[in-house]
């Protein structure tokens, strides 16, 4: 009888109830559209973290370079021999480890023994700059007048017939070449550098190539200068055989070259030194408790988390993720909170218009609670189906956003103190001090839990509505129904 009745009652009145179900629809559909994007911006935020971060990383450690003093500037400097034969090809590498002032290989181990930790990897970082080219000699010639000289020219004064000597010809071609070198802890390779990329082409270093002459390029660096797996490199006059390719997770990690650390460390002159401890904490929910703990007992350090690195992103990516976080989401709400209202005062006035029916209802025995759960019934059907609709525009909209894919810029500035100096893209050796700009594009990926979370707010739209409906219909008396007659 029930179900029947409120059938008959629901398709009587098709444009109230849809007018009602569509209100709740905007609200619910907005929910689930500032959701998914703001889901999309985790996950764009997450891919340039992952960028500057290794692959289990939950935060480095660094230690600030010192201001230069002195005359030293730091500054490559190349001695070429100008007096060389004419052609000759000259080259020189200069190499300089980067991303802070270099650490004892010993702290690895004294930060691995911190609590919290559960490992800790050393890495270096290294940019060679590397100068080739020749110097051409020009030749001295000497021009001589025309016609008659007089006896001043004769005597070599002014006007004489041997004019000055001249240069032509000659000068110099170099080329500049500047790319970054990670050492990488090779027994230890699943944290740090080289953890963020995987080999394509080839294989990685094996646990016995701790100091063997081997390298494992990018992809990106490779393709440039036409390097291939079994090829070799030569840096600084020591060469290197090419045994793996490797593609970064991220399109933006900057290192170039991976050589085992302690080839790194006799290149860079910097034995039993890192620049960068990577550091993976036992348990993800407690990374700032180890932050203070290593920066307590390790003093002069500098630890940089993923939150810290977070707030040195900005660009429209971060624009767009405050604006979903903050914007968006009180919109969402304040929209919601409106839809419920609407749809509450229109079950009201519905309400007032059955002021006969309701009326009858109870003359003919209907007691109150049962008139009561008639117009919650049909308000909670009214939400279910505003749900449906607006789980429906809700997942058009994400859909939309994901294929129309807008490109979203990230800034990824310095954490200062060398950062994430060496860290795969975060702005690579060398480079702490620039900011690279990522473009991410933007998804809006739709959870099972938003679909939960939109079906909940249908079925309490639609008890809000018929609460609020159902107590006018309570109160209605069977003596308004004869007054309204009459």
């Amino acid at each position: 009888m029930f179900g029947i009745y409120l059938k008959r009652e629901l398709s009587r009145r098709k444009k109230a109830t849809l007018v009602i179900a569509m209100g709740l629809a905007l609200g619910i559909a907005l929910v689930i559209t500032v959701n998914s994007v703001s889901a999309g911006m985790q996950q764009a935020q997450g891919k340039v973290l992952k960028s500057l971060y290794g692959l289990g990383t939950d935060m480095t450690v660094t230690k600030a370079r010192p201001a230069s003093t002195g005359s030293s500037s730091g500054r490559p400097k190349f001695d070429f021999d100008a007096k060389s034969d004419s052609g000759t090809t000259q080259s020189s590498d200069r190499v300089m480890t980067q991303g802070g002032q270099s650490l004892k290989s010993s702290l690895v181990t004294r930060v691995a023994a911190q609590k919290g930790v559960s490992g800790a990897v050393g890495a270096l970082s290294l940019n060679v700059t590397k100068v080739d080219g020749s110097f051409t000699r020009g030749t001295a010639k000497s021009s001589t007048s025309s016609g008659s000289g007089s006896s001043g020219a004769q005597q070599g004064g002014p006007g004489g017939g041997s004019g000055q000597p001249q240069v032509q010809g000659g000068g110099a071609s170099f080329d500049v070449n500047s790319y970054s070198v990670a050492g990488v802890d090779v027994t230890h390779q699943d944290l740090g550098p080289l953890a963020t990329s995987k080999i394509t082409t080839g294989r990685t270093f094996t646990a016995a190539q701790t100091d063997a002459k081997v390298a494992v390029l990018s992809a990106s660096y490779a393709k440039e200068n036409k390097k291939t797996v079994g090829g070799t490199l030569t840096i600084s006059g020591t060469k290197y055989t090419v045994i793996g390719i490797a593609t970064p997770d991220s399109s933006e990690s900057t290192t170039d070259v991976y050589l085992p650390l302690k080839q790194a460390q006799t290149l860079g002159d910097a034995k039993d030194e890192v620049t960068t401890i990577y550091v993976e904490a036992a348990d993800s929910k407690r990374i700032d408790t180890v932050k203070a703990a290593i920066q307590k007992n390790i003093s002069g350090t500098t630890v940089t988390t993923s939150a810290d690195l977070a707030d040195t992103v900005s660009g429209s990516l971060s624009t767009a993720s405050d604006l979903a976080a903050s914007v968006g989401k009180w919109l969402s709400v304040a929209v919601l909170v409106a839809a419920f209202l609407v749809a509450a005062l229109l079950t009201s006035s519905a309400v007032s218009r059955r002021v006969r029916e309701f009326g009858t209802l109870k003359a003919l025995g209907w007691p109150s609670r049962r008139v009561t759960r008639q117009v919650v019934g049909e308000s909670v059907v009214n939400g279910l189906l505003g749900g449906a609709l607006g789980i429906a525009l809700g997942l058009g909209a994400a859909y939309a956003v994901t294929a129309i894919s807008p490109k979203l810029t990230a800034e990824l500035g310095s954490t200062g103190g060398g950062g994430m100096g060496g860290g795969p893209g975060g702005g690579g050796p060398g480079r702490q001090a620039v900011k690279n700009t990522m473009e991410i594009a933007l998804s809006a990926p739709v959870s099972v839990t938003t679909i939960a979370l939109a079906a909940g707010l249908a079925i309490a739209g639609g008890l809000v509505a018929g609460a609020m409906g159902g107590w006018r219909a309570s109160r209605m008396r069977p003596a308004d129904a004869l007054r309204s007659v009459a």
